[in-house]
């Protein structure tokens, strides 16, 4: 037997209606299958359902895909058209090819002859002073001469250490330049692949939010993308029912877009913040039994269900009253216990048979 729903119609099977001669009528309870439910209303979502979004400014400069398209994760959706940051882009790309060390290796090669030279006069210079320190020593030529060779040794050697002092300064400025203009281009180029929108899932596209030449912000959604063929349950529970449910529970599903048929589903996650304005929660499923097709945002009824019992008497729950009571003759009200319920019919656990005999309360 297929599990009580909100909607299931009352067969005339499951009762047998019986006349004493009056206009009031009774029946005997039946045995049967009875589930207690916590009904839910909801919608379908593709899984990885997403609004896309661009992250630039600009005018919305070519669309490549349709609705109904499917598309795979990084494909290309959009082109956004912005001049400035294209010409940014270009700025950074030729700072960057001037800034490179290749770029000025002329003036590295210039400095590095410059310090061969001055190594070489430096040399050649602490040569003719230990020579004419030789001399000096053998009291041949005259202090003057010893002096000026000294401060020629002198002055070409500071010449070498300026000059290793420039070449290495050069350099490291060379690789300080080279490496903030690269970063600046790698910047540049990045905020330019922000012009182009790409899909972050494969999936289908459900649809298009804006035309070709509107302009379009990082707050706009552009379109509307999901999984093609998965799909997933999402369900408001009131709160007085939340603590009722407990993932794998079985779900009764009907939708107005197949009328008359009965799908199922099961609970998968409830998410444990509600909402304070509708004082519900919200509980994903997934099918077990699906439609053959879906698209997002079908609306849905659910009726979870929290227990399912065999071979259970029941009656009508319009023949209960106060919970505790049913009619067993135009004037006599006996006492019963009751256990399972859903939108129809109540399970009696004790106080009837199935041979009793039962009154609609006047």
């Amino acid at each position: 037997m297929s599990y009580s729903t909100r909607l299931t119609l009352l067969s005339l099977s499951l009762f047998s209606l019986f006349s004493c001669g009056t206009k009031t009528p009774y029946i005997q309870p039946n045995t049967e299958t009875i589930s207690e439910t916590v009904y839910a209303s909801g919608f379908v979502k593709s899984v990885g359902q997403y609004q896309v979004f661009g992250k630039a400014n600009g005018i919305l400069e070519k669309i490549w895909v349709a609705k109904g398209d499917l598309v795979k994760k990084g494909q290309v959706l959009f082109s956004i058209s912005n001049d400035v940051s294209a010409l940014t882009r270009d700025n950074a790309q030729l700072a960057a090819s001037n800034a490179d060390i290749r770029a000025n290796r002329d003036k590295l090669q210039e400095l590095s002859l410059t310090i061969d030279v001055s190594k070489k006069k430096m040399e050649n210079d602490r040569l003719v002073l230990e020579r004419q320190r030789r001399l000096w020593k053998d009291q041949i030529g005259t202090r003057f001469e010893l002096e000026q060779r000294e401060l020629a040794y002198t002055n070409s050697s500071s010449a070498y250490k300026s000059a290793m002092l420039r070449y290495n300064e050069l350099k490291k400025q060379l690789n300080f330049t080279s490496a903030q203009s690269k970063k600046s281009l790698s910047i540049s180029t990045s905020m330019l692949s922000d012009f182009t929108v790409r899909s972050e899932v494969n999936g289908r596209v459900y649809s298009i939010l804006k035309e070709k030449g509107e302009a379009v912000s990082p707050q706009m959604p552009l379109a509307l993308i999901g999984d093609a063929s998965t799909f997933t349950l999402i369900m408001q529970v009131d709160e007085n029912d939340i603590v009722h449910i407990l993932p794998g529970q079985k779900i009764a599903v009907t939708m107005d877009s197949y009328k008359g048929k009965l799908f199922e589903a099961e609970v998968d996650k409830i998410n444990p913040i509600m909402n304070e304005r509708s004082r519900s929660f919200e509980v994903e499923a997934h099918f077990t039994k699906s439609p053959d097709v879906l698209y997002p945002n079908l609306t849905l009824e659910a009726n979870i269900i929290l227990h399912r019992k065999e071979n259970a008497l029941t009656i009508p729950r319009s023949y209960l009253l106060d919970n505790d009571s049913v009619w067993v003759s135009k004037k006599e009200k006996r006492k019963v216990v009751v256990g399972l319920k859903d939108y129809q019919k109540v399970e009696i656990l004790q106080g009837l048979s199935s041979k009793d005999k039962i009154y609609l309360p006047q």
